[in-house]
């Protein structure tokens, strides 16, 4: 790995760590494009980079750490992530991360999802005003969905987010707590990570991760700000839309 390519790696997971079409499949994909065979450091790359995501978040975000009920919900929703995520952390580097075919289906199929929830999805205005409020059993059922992300391309946060949708949430307030939710599940998914490589890794790799997590953090930073001003008007259909073209191109292009 170049140190271009770390940039481009960086822009990548930046740009697409809270957007609803699956950061963890664009940059095996990317990594497919640039010529990168699966090793343990690329497939470790992609998860330890998303620490920069994580502190654009915590930059923007950190007064809602500070309140104790929103806290305990969010550790909620991350109960059943964080177990699946430990159970299935060695089948999901081992042999989904290694996987484009994987991806690129499961950006295709979640791309058909987002498109036709929200050709069904209705939500008056008046309803963005009178904000739902967050419980546990809210919290929990919205974690249960991000555990689908576990699959390389689905997105945790697409995931989320029409979970979020779908049981009366506001547009902006599930993005929001998207975020939130991220904190966790990416902190648990690097420091794991971390325990079990970072021993390995040389002088050279521990450099290509630094350039990597700057430049998440502050393609990340943007992609936060743009996300939340997108959604206050307009749907995900285009992100539905970008999925299937997405994963038509990588698949003539890159699989073909």
């Amino acid at each position: 790995m170049s140190f271009l390519d770390a940039i481009i790696l960086g822009f990548v997971e930046g740009a697409t760590e809270f957007l609803p079409i699956s950061s963890t499949g664009h940059m095996v994909l990317v990594h497919s494009l640039l010529g990168h065979s699966p090793t343990e450091f690329t497939k470790s790359f992609e998860i330890i980079i998303q620490m920069g995501a994580i502190l654009a978040v915590l930059s923007l975000y950190w007064r809602s750490f500070l309140d104790v009920e929103k806290v305990k919900r969010i550790i909620v929703a991350f109960i059943p992530t964080g177990i699946i995520g430990l159970a299935l952390y060695g089948v999901v580097k081992t042999y989904l991360l290694e996987s484009p075919l994987i991806v690129v289906w499961a950006l295709f199929l979640g791309g058909i999802v987002l498109i036709i929830f929200e050709y069904f999805h209705s939500k008056h205005p008046e309803d963005e005003l009178m904000e739902k409020p967050m419980t546990y059993q809210n919290a929990l059922l919205i974690g249960v969905f991000q555990s689908l992300a576990i699959i390389p391309g689905v997105s945790r946060s697409a995931a989320t987010i029409l979970g979020g949708l779908a049981l009366g949430f506001s547009r902006t307030s599930i993005v929001e707590f998207s975020f939130l939710l991220a904190v966790p599940t990416m902190l648990a998914a690097t420091g794991l990570d971390l325990l079990k490589t970072s021993a390995s890794f040389t002088g050279n790799e521990i450099l290509m991760l630094a350039i990597g997590f700057v430049i998440s953090f502050i393609v990340a930073l943007a992609s936060i700000k743009w996300l939340l001003a997108f959604v206050r008007t307009n749907t995900f259909i285009p992100f539905g839309i970008y999925r299937l073209a997405a994963a038509l191109l990588f698949f003539i292009f890159v699989m073909w």
